[in-house]
């Protein structure tokens, strides 16, 4: 099957946003991870009673309840921000991606 110049350029440019599709795919993975366990974290403080500790580095500091909760509701909304962006970003690259296939399919057949 012989294919031109423009339609190649194309079918490069498909694989290059398919590329892409798949890091955003793998950031968006990690960010719902993580505010998975930001928000598991969140549910475990708001059940302790008593001393609250957190990681710095290797090690762990009591920390003020308050402080450690304050900075774990804050990483959530931005983690959420975060995921709203990337959907965005997937969403507007799968319609390029769409257009672009069907172009290209349409040059091939």
């Amino acid at each position: 099957m012989d294919v031109d110049k423009e339609t190649q350029e194309k079918i490069q440019e498909l694989q290059g946003y398919e590329q892409n599709l798949h890091g955003l795919l793998m950031q968006k993975q990690a960010f719902q991870m993580e505010l998975s366990e930001t928000e598991n974290a969140l549910a475990e403080i708001s059940k302790t009673e008593g001393d609250v500790f957190k990681m710095v580095g290797q090690i762990m500091i009591k920390s003020e309840k308050g402080k450690v909760e304050e900075d774990l509701k804050k990483k959530q909304e931005l983690l959420a921000l975060r995921l709203k962006s990337i959907d965005e970003q997937e969403s507007g690259m799968t319609k390029q991606a769409e257009e672009l296939r069907a172009e290209v399919m349409k040059k091939i057949k």
